[in-house]
């Protein structure tokens, strides 16, 4: 097999963030080209010199799950480290909003007896996936040494997401939509943009709890190409 077919193969082999992904590809291509042109100077044609240094290189069914593993943990502290930024981002956003609006406080008296509850509620749920990130984060990084199945790490990452976005999101809308909740401040631009911005985070974290739950699933490579 020639360098190019097996990297092809080993880049259809894994799964995981496409700047990661690429960096390892194009690390191991160097190091096959390394091997291979260190064999033709010893006088081997190229194409020889190529089948020998993908053969001891190893197959891609064997150095694939290596590779993988890297992956899964990037994709992991992507993630964990979106959730650690943009988690108390949101809630210290919202907290700006809610000091300035509404501008009389008389109109808080009508709130109901639930409202401060569920708002509580929700703080407490932005602040454990926040944590949760972190730690993630700390786990698949300096942590990773001793970490045994760090995929499982990356894996429930995904899992607290979607979890946690229907719930947080369905407080979000009662809270938001209860007089004078941002639902109603149809020309405050703060609360506007806030509404934004916390659409755009919320997007970024499905996106990565996705790529998540995907990569960290037990995967088999690719078999490997004819020699030609």
């Amino acid at each position: 097999m020639r360098i190019d077919d097996y990297v092809a193969d080993l880049d259809r082999a894994l799964s995981g963030p496409s700047g990661a992904k690429r960096d390892l590809v194009v690390e191991a291509r160097d190091s096959l080209s390394d091997t291979a042109d260190a064999l033709e100077a010893d006088g081997l044609d190229r194409a020889e010199a190529e089948r020998l240094a993908v053969a001891e290189f190893g197959p891609v069914t064997e150095i694939a799950p290596g590779y993988q593993s890297e992956l899964t943990a990037a994709a992991g502290r992507r993630l964990g480290l979106l959730l650690f930024i943009s988690v108390p981002l949101t809630a210290l956003m919202w907290s700006m909003v809610w000091r300035t609006y509404p501008a009389d406080p008389a109109l808080w008296m009508g709130r109901p007896a639930w409202y401060h509850l569920i708002s509580k509620l929700l703080d407490v749920c932005q602040l454990a996936t926040g944590l949760y990130g972190g730690l993630a984060l700390l786990a698949l990084g300096r942590g990773a040494r001793w970490i045994r199945r760090p995929h499982l790490v990356t894996r429930s990452l995904g899992i607290v997401v979607w979890g946690m976005l229907p719930l947080g999101g369905a407080m979000s809308l009662v809270l938001s939509y209860s007089p004078p909740g941002p639902g109603t401040m149809t020309g405050y631009l703060p609360a506007f943009l806030a509404n934004l911005v916390t659409t755009a985070f919320w997007g970024l974290q499905i996106y990565g709890a996705t790529r998540c739950l995907r990569v960290s699933r037990t995967r088999r490579p690719a078999p490997a190409s004819s020699a030609s």
